[in-house]
């Protein structure tokens, strides 16, 4: 489909991004990569009567590690992050996820800001970013503030972002112990049926920490405190990651659709998050 009229900007800074978002309110969209927003225009879900592009805008990209701290400016591409040995060194599970998205086409252009901002509840970044507890950076009328990822996301396509705000940028600190991310799909190229991210941190045999997110399985992406828990303070034995499924299962709301009905999403998840879990193990 075409969709329907909207005017175009294209500013050359924030400045001009902001003006734009206060002059048409809720009738603004800020465009990073296009690769969820454009399709949902096409589809006619979504009504953008103004769409604002970032390409041209400046200061938001660069990956720099220092300091313990990761911070990725919003506009920094999957193919930025899967080339970046220094990232790949301080945060793998960032490449592994990464290579996993859609194909190397849509990883040139999609972004991590567009990925994490628009409250997609089948994208790949988001869990992700709340099982590494990033923080968001949004910068809007009445300045820049912070917030975190477990708390940016309400429900699907809504977010703590307000209309006037930009998501410029994401940071977390630098991750230890082992890690993975292990996602199940139809096809090449398509959003996760199940995926689940997961960082360990061990002393000896012993788990002293575990933060795992699950997506695509609910509303909104799921971190899984619960499923955590099961895990600090185990060996990670068997039954120790049967207790975290368990918690995790009882976390997630999946719906029918086109990937399956409610059951098989469930045991897909079931799968995913125990592969994901024993990898991460063997890793730390």
């Amino acid at each position: 489909m075409i969709p329907a009229a909207f005017e175009y900007h294209r500013p050359k800074d924030m400045e001009g991004v902001l003006s734009v978002l206060a002059e048409h309110g809720d009738d603004a969209r800020v465009l990073a990569g296009g690769h969820s927003l454009i399709p949902m225009m096409k589809l006619r879900m979504a009504d953008v009567p103004h769409l604002i592009d970032l390409q041209d805008v400046g200061g938001l990209g660069g990956i720099d590690v220092a300091d313990g701290t990761i911070r990725l400016g919003a506009m920094v591409t999957q193919a930025e992050i899967i080339a970046h040995e220094g990232l790949a060194k301080a945060a793998p599970i960032l490449r592994e996820a990464s290579l996993q998205i859609a194909d190397p086409q849509v990883r040139y252009m999609g972004t991590i800001g567009g990925n994490v901002a628009n409250g997609d509840p089948g994208n790949d970044m988001p869990g992700l970013m709340q099982c590494l507890d990033a923080t968001f950076t949004l910068v809007g009328a009445d300045g820049e503030r912070q917030i975190a990822a477990r708390e940016f996301y309400q429900a699907a396509y809504m977010t703590a972002r307000e209309d006037d705000e930009v998501l410029t940028g994401v940071s977390f600190t630098v991750p230890s112990g082992g890690y993975a991310y292990e996602k199940q799909k139809r096809k090449i190229g398509d959003y996760a049926t199940a995926a689940a991210a997961v960082q360990i941190t061990r002393d000896g045999e012993t788990c002293s920490g575990a933060a795992i997110a699950m997506t695509n399985l609910s509303d909104t992406p799921i971190f899984s405190d619960a499923a955590g828990a099961a895990l600090t303070g185990t060996q990670v034995t068997d039954s120790d990651i049967d207790a975290a499924v368990k918690a995790m299962l009882s976390d997630i709301d999946p719906t029918e659709d086109n990937r399956g009905p409610i059951e098989f999403k469930r045991h897909a998840s079931a799968v995913i998050l125990r592969r994901a879990i024993a990898r991460a193990w063997s890793r730390a």
